[in-house]
């Protein structure tokens, strides 16, 4: 997965450099309200001020942010819903929230096709993490303890990654503490502080994996972990669902064609420019740009759509 979006970088640096001119040539008929669907001052919202900031400066585009947060997505979906389709409107989320958050709200009342996905921007690095004083240096270890009869607190900053977590346990014959908090800061903190024994962290344990602090136990993703490639992946330990997603820039559906293709080629131009804020942020934050658009995005957003009804499925059995 990780080398398919690799290709798919490059395929779109390819396509950007071919139809970068679509940027120049489009304009919004106004100024465009981008939706940020993350509370304001963390990572999330720092990535998509500073695309704004880039879009403004390089298309004198008049870019106005605003923060819709809450249920995963739903509520800055909810809101779009049936908006503007001339470009005026977009949105950042993740992909979890036309996935597994559509999926299973039974108020949604929305599909995927109620969107029109624009470009991912960056992937999540999601592993399951824990302090390296805790003792455990495998996966193995950690199931041990729980086998043994120990209390695993297990933090989980959605209901997703929740299911994730039972699914886990149910696999290996255990049943852990699932405590959901907010936002995967949350879950550090609540690992470092000895308040959580275990937790889902989304790339955010990067220094600490780096410094000896902190072990990846086990990707919770299809793929290996890039900073601990030789740590177990879901499917192998018996999940055959991944915890992996991207921010993804979305708009309602019926987008006109030019303005999808303009905002595609800027986003994805700023991106993947380490140059720029963004491109720098996403780079040091994320590994580099993760890049899906047209197409393929549309089959990428279906998939975690349909993915997501199975694990739901799996959960309820």
């Amino acid at each position: 997965m990780k080398s398919f979006f690799k290709a798919a970088a490059v395929a779109a640096a390819i396509a950007v450099t071919a139809t970068g001119s679509l940027a120049q040539d489009w304009t919004p008929p106004g100024p465009i309200t981008l939706m940020i669907g993350f509370a304001a001052g963390g990572g999330a919202d720092t990535q998509a001020r500073l695309i704004a900031e880039e879009l403004q400066t390089r298309h004198g585009w008049e870019i106005i942010p605003e923060n819709v947060t809450g249920r995963g997505g739903l509520n800055l979906a909810n809101e779009m819903n049936g908006g503007p389709t001339d470009g005026t409107l977009i949105g950042i989320v993740v992909t979890e929230t036309l996935g597994y958050n559509l999926a299973g709200a039974a108020d949604a009342n929305m599909s995927p096709s109620d969107f029109t996905g624009i470009t991912t921007t960056a992937g999540f690095q999601m592993g399951v993490v824990s302090q390296t004083s805790r003792g455990w240096s495998s996966f193995e270890d950690m199931i041990a303890a729980a086998q043994a009869g120990e209390d695993i607190r297990f933090g989980a900053m959605s209901p997703r990654l929740a299911d994730l977590a039972f699914l886990l346990g149910e696999a290996h014959g255990v049943n852990f503490n699932i405590v959901e908090v907010r936002g995967g800061r949350a879950v550090m903190d609540g690992v470092n502080a000895g308040d959580l024994d275990v937790g889902f962290m989304a790339g955010i344990q990067r220094n600490g994996v780096a410094a000896g602090d902190l072990v990846n136990l086990a990707s919770a993703m299809t793929e290996p972990l890039v900073q601990t490639p030789d740590a177990p992946i879901f499917p192998d330990l018996g999940v055959p669902f991944g915890g992996g997603g991207e921010f993804l820039i979305i708009a309602p559906a019926g987008l006109a064609p030019d303005a999808r293709e303009a905002l595609s080629a800027a986003i994805i131009d700023i991106i993947s420019d380490p140059e720029t804020d963004a491109g720098a942020l996403i780079a040091r934050a994320f590994g580099g740009a993760t890049i899906i658009s047209g197409e393929e995005l549309d089959a990428h957003i279906q998939a975690g759509f349909d993915e997501a009804g199975a694990l739901i499925s799996a959960v309820s059995e």
